[in-house]
């Protein structure tokens, strides 16, 4: 029982990522934008050096030194990268358990996975990179009539058609073909691994949750509209705060239109304290209280607030489940 209860608990983790639609919206737009950059690249800067020990080691950069690039960029995108470094910061992880902290970063990799991806699958689609990384690890002996007395220094100019001698073009195509034959299979395989591995992983995510569909789409919306409201407030009140600060230097300031109806309606904005900034900064996992659920550090912080019970806030606030 011990077990399941750690498996559900941190499963969460996984199905706050797979069950917004908006999350599957953003990877998609993410997926046409790698495949479009994608295609950039091969139009404008691939170009093979068609030498041996050279075309390896400048077709396997080119797939995976822009899918590290894309990796990099998704895990720094990734919000709960920084909930995971601030939780770390503030309360040194001394609460997180080590399956909690393998489920995060679990969906943080899950996350930022979706570009390199699909930037190495495409490549190896198209198969240029490929062609020009195992060329010259062509076997001529399997090639019917190939000429003997070639090795690998004349197989690695077979990328570039126009450098071959002229006995040999006539076996490009051949090459072309079985190369390509080898990076699509390759590539078809790799995405028949990942979806195999998103399906499990949802099953699993399906099993092992405690809420309902209905409750986790609730969940999914409220994580989603308070984000959106709490970045729009928050730049509201920083405006406030900075046009006090500047008006008290300046003697006055320069406000538009929009900046003066708000100054109009919300009249001033007090700094809040960093310990409640902390409070509500971080890791979070669903929890309840009295029943009713919490669904982030943000809801947690005001209930125990308007029931002004301090001593729980301090204590609730450091442990994560």
């Amino acid at each position: 029982m011990a077990a399941a209860a750690l498996v559900t608990e941190n499963f969460k983790f996984v199905s706050l990522f797979f069950k917004s639609k908006d999350v599957m919206i953003f990877n998609g737009l993410i997926a046409l934008g790698t495949v479009a950059s994608q295609t950039a690249f091969n139009v404008f800067t691939f170009d093979c050096p068609c030498s041996s020990e050279r075309n390896y080691i400048y077709g396997l950069v080119a797939i995976g030194v822009p899918a590290l690039a894309f990796l990099l960029v998704g895990i720094m995108m990734n919000r709960s990268t920084w909930d995971l470094v601030s939780e770390c910061r503030l309360r040194r992880c001394r609460k997180l358990s080590g399956a909690s902290a393998f489920a995060l970063l679990g969906t943080i990799a899950g996350r930022g996975m979706v570009a390199p991806i699909t930037w190495v699958v495409f490549s190896l689609l198209q198969g240029h990179a490929y062609m020009c990384a195992f060329s010259e690890f062509v076997d001529p002996s399997m090639l019917e009539g190939f000429p003997s007395g070639h090795g690998p220094k004349i197989m690695a100019k077979f990328p570039c058609k126009d450098s071959l001698p002229t006995e040999l073009q006539s076996f490009w195509a051949e090459v072309e073909r079985r190369l390509k034959y080898e990076s699509q299979l390759i590539g078809w395989l790799l995405v028949a691994v990942m979806s195999l591995s998103v399906f499990l992983v949802l099953c699993l995510k399906r099993c092992s949750s405690p809420l309902g569909y209905q409750q986790e789409d609730y969940w999914s919306q409220y994580r989603s509209n308070e984000k959106t409201l709490f970045e729009r407030t928050a730049g509201v009140h920083a405006r406030l705060l900075a046009t006090e600060n500047v008006k008290s230097f300046f003697g006055f300031v320069a406000l538009e239109n929009e900046e003066k109806e708000q100054l109009a309606e919300f009249q001033s904005a007090s700094p809040v304290c960093s310990t409640n900034w902390n409070r509500v900064t971080g890791v979070y996992l669903y929890r309840e209280n009295k029943g009713l659920p919490l669904y982030s550090r943000l809801n947690k912080w005001a209930t125990y607030t308007l029931e002004n019970n301090v001593n729980a806030l301090e204590t609730e606030m450091d442990v994560i489940y």
